[in-house]
């Protein structure tokens, strides 16, 4: 095919269409990352998730159990205390909120 002044408008015209298509999956991609980069996604910590925030670190599982232990949390199958959810776990160390809570968001989506 010759590259002509017409498929060259074409090819521009075609991309010209799709610019703003591109832009509208970059501005949800990015609000996606934002949500996923959050503290607590979906809220499913609830107040046990400030709670962490104010507690002294390091700490390990068994004085989390023994501080929060009641704290409900929402879970895939409804709502688990905190004691629930860690008892599969071993005493563990933990250096801030966020282990904290990364752990406790990963046993909750098994």
């Amino acid at each position: 095919m010759p590259d002509d002044k017409r498929s060259r408008d074409e090819n521009t015209d075609d991309e010209q269409r799709q610019q703003p298509e591109r832009e509208v999956e970059e501005v949800r991609d990015h609000a996606h990352e934002d949500r996923a980069m959050s503290g607590d996604p979906g809220g499913r910590l609830g107040d046990l998730d400030e709670a962490l925030k104010a507690h002294n670190y390091p700490t390990s599982t068994n004085e989390l159990v023994e501080a929060y232990g009641d704290y409900e949390i929402e879970t895939q199958d409804g709502t688990e205390s905190l004691e629930e959810v860690l008892a599969p776990t071993d005493n563990q160390t933990y250096d801030s909120a966020d282990d904290v809570r990364s752990r406790l968001l990963g046993l909750i989506h098994r």
